[in-house]
């Protein structure tokens, strides 16, 4: 397989090195791929900067970042085939952030996707409990880093059954999607 285009551009998300998950890259933010995505084509977009709170971007950082959000927006909807998005920022603790690095989740949404987890919003529900707390997974993938993949990580799984991705899945997934971001025109 050949290096990773970004692999000489070492990148955290918040403590965790995550370059040959990184799928973007602008001059202030990336997006990457996610450990544990909550449905096919669950990404994340982050400022280069590793801070905790939005409110601590620069204006040049929080424009860019936005608009990295709704550049790879179009591209997921379109790879995904989705009827709609959600688009989310849990900023601080409390409102359920897991890594102290501002991010924004990207969730392709289809029409009845969450119809046996209890409807479309169980989704933030989700996103704020054990099955979107990102920083828990990280740092069990860093406890178990060699562990074999293990069997079929079918995306409606409740969270106790969804298992990390492998860096391999993730780095697979990152190369598929940069090839689509080349496709997106501003």
């Amino acid at each position: 397989m050949p290096p990773h285009p970004l692999a000489t551009t070492p990148l955290h998300f918040g403590p965790f090195p995550i370059t040959p998950q990184i799928f973007h890259l602008t001059p202030l933010s990336f997006a990457l791929v996610n450990l544990k995505p909550l449905l096919p084509g669950h990404v994340l977009i982050c400022p280069r900067r590793v801070v905790p709170r939005l409110s601590q971007l620069s204006t040049a950082e929080i424009s860019d970042l936005f608009l990295t959000v709704q550049r790879v927006s179009r591209m997921i909807e379109r790879v995904y085939a989705a009827d709609a998005l959600n688009v989310a920022v849990q900023d601080g603790v409390a409102a359920g952030q897991s890594v102290p690095h501002v991010h924004a989740h990207v969730i392709p949404r289809r029409n009845g996707d969450m119809e046996g987890r209890g409807g479309g919003d169980r989704v933030y529900e989700m996103l704020e409990g054990e099955e979107g707390d990102v920083g828990a997974a990280l740092r069990e993938v860093e406890r178990q880093r060699k562990r074999e993949a293990e069997g079929n990580r079918a995306f409606a799984k409740p969270d106790a059954e969804r298992l990390p991705r492998s860096l391999e899945e993730m780095e697979e997934e990152a190369r598929a999607l940069a090839k689509e971001m080349e496709r997106e025109v501003d």
